[in-house]
C-alpha cells in the first residue's frame, strides 16, 4: 500500500511552489476563492471557462481535471456543493470524491487549498483528520494472494494549505491523527481479508508479536493451550477442540500512561474460521466466515493506531483466537463445559462459539484491574437483522461508558446503536443441566448473547460491540476495518 505523507502549511500565493497537481475545492454558485482566482489567472482563465461552459459546476460529487498552471502540472477541481449545507456529511462526500479523482490523475504529489473548507457542524481540524483518514483508507489494496493486484494509488505526498499560520500546528496534528487511525483501519482490513488457511490463530499471534517488536511501549504474551487448561479456560478450549489449529490467547500490553494507571482493555473475538462446528453452517457464503475474527483484527488495528500516536494511556488488548471445526474431538450439542469463572455452560449450539471464547477472555481481563473493558465481536446474525450494516450493536453496563462510545462513533462516523441489556432477557439462558446455556432461543438473539457475556464481567465497567453487520461488506466483498475508527476516537478522547 502507498504511504501518504501529509503536511499542513500556510501558502500566501497558490501559484508558487511545484506539484504534480493543485487541488481546488469549489462550491456551487459561489465566487472563486483567492487561491482559485490566482490559479485561474495563471491558467489564462481555464477555471472560469470550465464553469462558464458547464463542464464543472461545483456540485457535490463532481470533479474536473484541467491543464496545469504556474508550478502545478494539472489542476483538479472538486465540487463541494451548496456552501449553506456544507456539513460533515458533505465534507465526507468531498473526501470520497477527492480520493477517487486524485487516484485517477496518477499524481504522485499534490497541494490541496483547503482555506474555505469549514463544515457547519465541525471545525477545520475535524475536516483535516477526516480527509487524511479517507485518503489513506483509499490506498488499501488486497495483495496477499493475487498475482496481479489492483494498481496502487500514486499519491505519496499531500501538502494542505490551511491559509492561516495559526492553524498550521492544529492542522498538522489533525492530519497525523487521521493518518494513524486509517493505518489502524487498513491493518484490520488486511488481517480480516486474509483467507483462513493463512490467518490462523498462530498467524494472529505472530502479527501481535511483530507489532510489539515495532513499538517499544508495547509487549505481547501468547498463552498456549497447556496454560489455558491450567487457568481453567474450558469454555475457550471447547471451541478449538475439533480443530488441528491450537487456540491462542494473545495478550498485548501498551504502556503509554503512568505506572499504576488503570488500563483500558479491548477484548477481541478471533475465530479465524467458523464452520459452526458440529452445528454446521449452510454452505452458501461460508467463505465469509474467515471474517469471524473481525473483533481480533480491530483490536490489533486499534493498538496499531494507539502506538503510532503514542497516546498517554495504558491499553491492554486480549484476543481469544481459535478455529471452530467439526471432527471426532469436537464439542457436541448438549456438552457441558466449565469456564474460567467456574460457571458451567451447556453448549446447545456449537455455532454460538464466539461467546464461549469471549467469556474466558473477559474473566481473564479482570486481573488487569481495568478502568474499562470493551469486547468486540462478529457475534450474532440477529444483530444484522436488527441493525443491518450501518451501525454496530452496543451494549453496556454503565450509561456513561455507552454515551462516550456513542459519541466517539458519531465523531468518527463509525457509528453504533445502543441495545437493551435488561434482566428480563436473562431467563432465556436458563439451563436444566448447567449454570447457563450458550443460546437463549429464537427471540432477541443479539441481546441474549450480550446477556450471556454480562455474566462473566464481574464488577468492572464493560461494553460489548456486536460488529456482525459492520465488519465486512459482501458486495463488493471486503473487510471494512470497523470499529477501529470508533475505538481509536474513544481512546483519543480519553487521552485528552
Amino acid at each position: 500500500m502507498t504511504a501518504i505523507t501529509f503536511t499542513a502549511r500556510k501558502m500566501d500565493d497558490a501559484t508558487r511552489g511545484r506539484s504534480q497537481c493543485a487541488i481546488l475545492p469549489l462550491f456551487h454558485r459561489k465566487k472563486l476563492s483567492a487561491e482559485a482566482r490566482q490559479l485561474d489567472q495563471a491558467s489564462g482563465g481555464a477555471i472560469s471557462a470550465a464553469l462558464g461552459l458547464g463542464d464543472f459546476s461545483g456540485k457535490s460529487g463532481e470533479s474536473c481535471v484541467l491543464p496545469g498552471a504556474a508550478g502545478a502540472k494539472r489542476l483538479l477541481l472538486v465540487g463541494c456543493g451548496d456552501p449553506a449545507t456544507f456539513d460533515r456529511a458533505a465534507a465526507r462526500e468531498f473526501a470520497r470524491t477527492l480520493a477517487k479523482a486524485i487516484n485517477a490523475t496518477r499524481a504522485g504529489d499534490a497541494v490541496l487549498h483547503a482555506t474555505e473548507l469549514h463544515p457547519k457542524d465541525g471545525n477545520t481540524p475535524w475536516l483535516l483528520q477526516s480527509l487524511a483518514s479517507h485518503l489513506t483508507c483509499a490506498t488499501y489494496r488486497y495483495t496477499a494472494t493475487v498475482s496481479k493486484p489492483k494498481p496502487a494509488m500514486k499519491l505519496s505526498r499531500l501538502v494542505v494549505n490551511t491559509g492561516d499560520s495559526r492553524s498550521v500546528k492544529a492542522g498538522q496534528k489533525a492530519l497525523d491523527r487521521g493518518l494513524a487511525i486509517a493505518n489502524g483501519i487498513n491493518e484490520a482490513r488486511r488481517l480480516a481479508d486474509l483467507p483462513g488457511n493463512i490467518c490462523t490463530p498462530a498467524y494472529l499471534a505472530q502479527q501481535a508479536r511483530k507489532l510489539a517488536r515495532d513499538n517499544a511501549a508495547l509487549g505481547t504474551t501468547v498463552i498456549e493451550e497447556k496454560k489455558m487448561r491450567e487457568l481453567g479456560m474450558g469454555s475457550l478450549l471447547s471451541v478449538s477442540a475439533g480443530s488441528e489449529e491450537p487456540a491462542k490467547l494473545i495478550v498485548m500490553n501498551y504502556k503509554g500512561g503512568k505506572p499504576g494507571q488503570k488500563p483500558y482493555v479491548l477484548v477481541g473475538k478471533g475465530i479465524t474460521f467458523d464452520t459452526g462446528g458440529i452445528s454446521l453452517k449452510p454452505g452458501a457464503k461460508m467463505d465469509e466466515m474467515k471474517y469471524d475474527m473481525g473483533g481480533a483484527a480491530s483490536v490489533l488495528g486499534t493498538l496499531h493506531t494507539v502506538a503510532e500516536l503514542g497516546l498517554p494511556l495504558n491499553v491492554v488488548g486480549i484476543i481469544a483466537a481459535a478455529e471452530n471445526m467439526p471432527s471426532g474431538r469436537a464439542t457436541k450439542p448438549g456438552d457441558v463445559v466449565t469456564s474460567m469463572s467456574g460457571k458451567t455452560i451447556e453448549v446447545l449450539n456449537t455455532d454460538a462459539e464466539g461467546r464461549l471464547v469471549l467469556c474466558d477472555a473477559l474473566t481473564y481481563a479482570a486481573r488487569f484491574k481495568p478502568q474499562v473493558v470493551i469486547d468486540i465481536a462478529t457475534l450474532t446474525g440477529a444483530c444484522v437483522v436488527a441493525l443491518g450494516s450501518h451501525a454496530s450493536g452496543l451494549y453496556a453496563n454503565q450509561d456513561k461508558l455507552a454515551e462516550q462510545l456513542l459519541a466517539a462513533g458519531v465523531e468518527s462516523h463509525d457509528r453504533a446503536w445502543r441495545m437493551p441489556l435488561w434482566d428480563d432477557y436473562q431467563k432465556q439462558l436458563d439451563s436444566n443441566f448447567a449454570d447457563v446455556a450458550n443460546i437463549g432461543g429464537p427471540g432477541g438473539g443479539s441481546i441474549t448473547a450480550a446477556c450471556f457475556l454480562s455474566r462473566f464481567t464481574g464488577d468492572y465497567h464493560w461494553a460489548h460491540l456486536d460488529i456482525a453487520g459492520s465488519a465486512w461488506d459482501s458486495t463488493p466483498k471486503g473487510a471494512t476495518g470497523r470499529p477501529v475508527g470508533l475505538l481509536s476516537q474513544y481512546l483519543i478522547d480519553r487521552a485528552g
